[in-house]
């Protein structure tokens, strides 16, 4: 069990700090195959895609985290007091802040899905109260058991969620006139 939880917090740790480089060398492989006004559309994801998970990261760590914990190590059955093992504190603690980095990247993933028409503001819009359910429904689950945790951190995500909402606006703003340009030259 200790030799598992070693692998998965280093794994999990080394994720989180070379994503940066990792994320580059992925884009690096994905890029040559864009056009130019493609390539130039989606220049700075690197470092946005960076940035928002890093951001992530820190709000995972220094809210959410404590939150669970806080939680977790006051979770009793009758008599029985709880007593957290170091290595299942921080597997929590790794798990809660990786995915709370992933998760910050919904901008960036609706940035490309709204670039590959996919998905258009009035369709975000439409699915607007679905993804407060299911944010509330998550947060509901991260965290304990009250409403104003559980408000905490469904904020953010529903605030990054409006940003996409406004990057895919942006977007078909552009798109929109590339169009109109194009019809008339």
């Amino acid at each position: 069990g200790n030799f598992s939880a070693h692998i998965l917090v280093s794994a999990i740790g080394g994720f989180i700090v070379s994503f940066p480089w990792t994320f580059h060398q992925v884009w690096r492989f994905i890029r040559p195959g864009l056009h130019g006004s493609e390539a130039k559309a989606a220049r700075g994801v690197t470092w946005a895609a960076t940035v928002l998970f890093f951001l992530g990261v820190c709000f995972g760590y220094f809210v959410i985290a404590p939150l669970s914990l806080q939680f977790l190590g006051h979770y009793e059955i009758g008599d029985v007091q709880a007593r957290i093992a170091l290595m299942s504190y921080l597997k929590t603690v790794a798990s809660i802040t990786l995915a709370a980095g992933l998760i910050f990247q919904v901008p960036v993933v609706i940035h490309f899905l709204a670039k590959l028409g996919l998905v258009t503001p009035d369709s975000l819009r439409k699915f607007r109260k679905h993804t407060l359910v299911v944010t509330l429904i998550i947060a509901a689950i991260i965290t304990p058991p009250d409403i104003t945790s559980q408000v905490l951190v469904s904020m953010p995500v529903l605030g990054l969620y409006e940003i996409g909402i406004l990057q895919a606006r942006r977007i078909q703003r552009r798109q929109q006139r590339a169009d109109a340009e194009h019809a008339r030259g």
